[in-house]
């Protein structure tokens, strides 16, 4: 089968790869219709590449019909339309029964320290072949598939995988009062689905990014939208009474822009040998920290602080004192995406479209144009925000 694969650092090719097949009878094999170019993945494409290996097919956002399954999968069966949520989780063990299936104790990455495996996302998480692919072998499927119907477009349901319980997690944890304000830093895809959500949940929502289209699609769903530019948490408390926000959600993480320290230690550790590289990023990494500082001045005291972005530094130095005078929460984590699957599913479903998922897609592509669409998604040229690749 054709597969988008890791090459080197900035370096992938789309080639061909062994079919997947049925290892464990817990598996399915499902045939891929779309899949997505998700802000995480750029983090593999710049950053994280000591921990992946030459030839690793990346991609945690599929969907597609399910071809084949092993023998001890009951709940799903051949011609399913599935998505695949990107976290592996068993469904039974005390961090899923609790609904932190992102911890998954099952398959909970103990020799790396990390949590529950992923789909396409380096050593630290398992190493497991992802779903920028013609197929993909789905692990524990009976738990981790979720089943859609047939009358509504691969889009509407894509990224009940990831960034739209992403999003909706950001929100839950941002924990803003009844027609509080929260806004939101970084409207790349995670962004733009927060600002919906924060809409659709009767908030006040604020927007801040850089780029001026991405600033005009938040302003379209309802964002009162802001440059990052400038003295931006001066204006965010300004119009908020002098305050700041109830809630500020970072959905931009580790490589935010206006960090050069951090950036230079990010950009070193690419060019080293993948070992010496590893061990530079889990001793000595560091994250940019500059969304998460402007989050932490922005919000308003005794606010809370979501972090949806990835963050992946092992020596961030964070502003504590700001953070403990001002008495904040902090609440992050990878995303529990089955937590949330049935209650996003009746919106995803609605006529109506109450969270703008019909709106968010800018770029469509066959999968063997997957390289160029990192670069395009990468660079945020063409008025970028989404890519869905077509194997």
């Amino acid at each position: 089968m054709r597969a988008l694969t890791w090459q080197s650092d900035r370096q992938l090719s789309v080639e061909t790869v062994d079919d997947p097949r049925i290892v464990e009878p817990t598996d399915a094999i499902v045939r891929i219709t779309s899949t997505a170019i998700c802000g995480s993945d750029l983090h593999l494409y710049d950053v994280l590449g000591p921990f992946l290996d030459k030839g690793d097919v990346l991609g945690h956002e599929p969907m597609g019909v399910v071809e084949e399954v092993g023998a001890s999968v009951t709940r799903i069966k051949p011609g399913d339309r599935v998505v695949v949520p990107f976290v592996i989780a068993c469904g039974e063990c005390f961090m899923c029964r609790h609904g932190r299936s992102s911890q998954c104790e099952t398959t909970q990455q103990r020799d790396t320290d990390s949590g529950a495996a992923l789909y396409g996302y380096t050593r630290l998480y398992g190493s497991i072949p992802g779903g920028q692919a013609e197929a993909l072998r789905v692990h524990r499927a009976d738990f981790n598939l979720i089943k859609v119907g047939g009358d509504l477009p691969d889009e509407r349901y894509l990224f009940l995988s990831d960034i739209l319980p992403t999003a909706w997690q950001g929100v839950q944890y941002a924990n803003v009062p009844e027609g509080g304000t929260l806004a939101v830093v970084g409207l790349g895809p995670v962004g733009q689905f927060a600002v919906r959500i924060g809409q659709h949940l009767g908030y006040r929502v604020l927007g801040v990014d850089p780029v001026p289209e991405r600033r005009a699609m938040a302003e379209k769903h309802g964002a009162e939208v802001h440059d990052s530019e400038g003295e931006v948490a001066a204006e965010l408390r300004k119009v908020t009474n002098g305050r700041g926000p109830d809630a500020v959600l970072d959905a931009v993480g580790m490589e935010a822009h206006g960090s050069g320290v951090a950036a230079f230690v990010q950009n070193a550790s690419t060019v080293l040998p993948s070992p010496v590289g590893r061990a530079v990023a889990q001793a000595a990494g560091v994250d940019r920290l500059a969304a998460l500082e402007l989050a932490v001045d922005a919000v308003q005291r005794g606010g809370t602080v979501s972090l949806s972005g990835v963050y992946a530094g092992a020596k961030d130095a964070l502003p504590m004192l700001r953070m403990f005078d001002k008495g904040l929460t902090l609440r992050m984590g990878q995303c529990n995406v089955h937590r949330w699957r049935d209650e996003l599913m009746p919106l995803v479903e609605r006529d109506d479209d109450p969270l703008g998922i019909d709106d968010l897609v800018t770029h469509e592509a066959s999968l063997e144009e997957g390289p160029e669409m990192y670069e395009v998604f990468k660079q945020k040229v063409d008025g970028c925000v989404k890519v869905v690749l077509h194997p």
